[in-house]
């Protein structure tokens, strides 16, 4: 038995049973972080003696006879756009490239509570801006399954360390689809919750009313043991709420799963459409009902999210005048030259074409045209998926239209890129709940299936998920 190849459930079990330490799967984790993480790049920090301290202290609490959680033990990644206390966090900038947390975000905390093992930071694009993990200001990630090609992102960091089994699980962060489209091209199973059923509080904030924190699994039911971890009103997020998790309990018969019509279009890899139509069929064999729905504004929900984003990313990054902390150019001829030489060195390309876009989009004479006119679409397309529900429970569709990509092949193209989260930010724009779970290979490329719920049935989708996982794998 490898410890390395453990899931969260078989972890917990042979603790549980004494058939190893916390301690020997700690340093397996660390074993493999050394080994792999030269030609992955999946973490930016390493906490071995905080990981190993930790490790010591749960196998002196299951020798005194102490009752472990699931989680108890268990090593794990955080996407280093979280808080952990007394440790760096960067955002991969060099804005940040210094700083050390003070405190831990509430994520973070609720897996210490846990009495979790934190192995360290992972990479991601700097400040969680891009779909592919190579805008870092430290080096891009390498998709494990082919090290010539992305691992997805913002949270490939997070993604590649669980699908090349440097950690257990992972937590990342979803703005636009950046743990769902990773797990996607990585072949592991991402959560993006319900907006508010996580606390983004500790979360380096990058476009408030999109951000959510999300776990990175190798299996639905791993997921759901971290989801239900982490979710739940906290005080510090006035954007979080009390738990509204439904009751999943259902018969897969029983079932309509609506299939949009928008997302089977010119553009979608015909290798993808086949995987992800093969798995629909599946559900249809289970005993599903699968009725074709439609979306009419999906076309424009990319460029909305394309303004709104950037909007509420120039805002929120206005913060870093090389002031207050993090990167600072001290010589300039007033405090305005310092302050742009500092966003200008500070911030990597993408960061500063963002805060760009944003700044115009919010701008005096273009409010209404731009930012005011994306909310507009927002609504529209928030309506879109509110009648589709009344028809059906839950949505079945591709993660991203193309498979992963070679490492440089987008990244002089930002429309490019930017059209890999074709089928993920109209999830973020109307805060709904998504699942990306493995659904078969191209070559040796993972093809992701998307799973999209209604509000806070975080448990309904997993479990229609785990339903096709069971099947997909036996």
């Amino acid at each position: 038995m490898k410890l390395t190849d453990l899931t969260i459930s078989q972890a917990h079990e042979g603790l549980k049973k004494k058939e190893f330490s916390a301690l020997e799967l700690c340093r397996a984790y660390l074993d493999k972080i050394k080994e792999k993480n030269r030609e992955i790049f999946a973490f930016l920090t390493v906490n071995e003696e905080l990981a190993l301290s930790q490790a010591k202290k749960i196998d002196n609490s299951i020798s005194g006879g102490k009752k472990i959680s699931v989680l108890t033990g268990i090593p794990v990644a955080i996407k280093d756009n979280m808080l952990v206390e007394g440790v760096k966090c960067t955002a991969a900038s060099k804005m940040l490239e210094h700083f050390i947390d003070p405190y831990d975000a509430t994520v973070v905390k609720k897996l210490k509570d846990e009495d979790c093992v934190i192995l360290g930071k992972t990479n991601l694009d700097e400040f969680a801006m891009g779909s592919s993990t190579e805008n870092s200001a430290f080096g891009p990630t390498r998709n494990p399954h082919d090290l010539t090609r992305v691992p997805g992102g913002t949270s490939g960091g997070s993604a590649a360390a669980v699908a090349a089994d440097m950690a257990v699980y992972a937590l990342g962060s979803d703005t636009g689809g950046s743990v769902r489209q990773p797990a996607s091209f990585c072949g592991v199973v991402g959560l993006k919750p319900t907006y508010g059923a996580v606390s983004r509080y500790g979360l380096i904030a990058f476009a408030s009313s999109l951000d959510q924190i999300g776990p990175i699994t190798k299996t639905v039911e791993d997921c759901k043991t971290v989801f239900d971890a982490i979710s739940g009103k906290d005080e510090l997020d006035s954007t979080s709420v009390e738990s509204k998790i439904r009751n999943s309990k259902f018969e897969i018969r029983n079932l309509k799963l609506g299939v949009p019509k928008e997302y089977f279009v010119k553009g979608l890899d015909p290798e993808i459409e086949k995987l992800v139509k093969a798995a629909i069929k599946k559900y249809e064999e289970m005993g599903a009902k699968i009725e074709e729905v439609s979306l009419p504004h999906a076309e424009y929900a990319l460029p909305a999210y394309y303004i709104i984003n950037p909007s509420e990313a120039s805002a929120n990054l206005a913060r870093y005048d090389g002031i207050k902390y993090g990167f600072s150019v001290q010589e300039g001829k007033d405090l305005m030259d310092v302050y742009l030489k500092t966003k200008g060195e500070g911030f990597g390309e993408e960061v500063r074409r963002r805060i760009m876009l944003g700044t115009y989009s919010l701008s005096a004479g273009y409010y209404e045209a731009y930012y005011l006119r994306a909310q507009k679409v927002r609504t529209l397309v928030k309506n879109d998926f509110d009648k589709v529900f009344e028809k059906v429970d839950a949505l079945l569709g591709p993660v991203s239209p193309v498979l992963p990509f070679k490492i440089g092949e987008r990244i002089a193209d930002p429309l490019s890129m930017y059209l890999v989260d074709v089928y993920t930010v109209s999830i973020n724009l109307v805060g709904l709940p998504a699942l990306s779970l493995p659904c078969g290979k191209v070559g040796k490329l993972p093809v992701g299936l998307q799973i999209i719920g209604k509000p806070f049935e975080e448990n309904k989708i997993l479990d229609i998920g785990k339903t096709f996982e069971e099947t997909w794998t036996s």
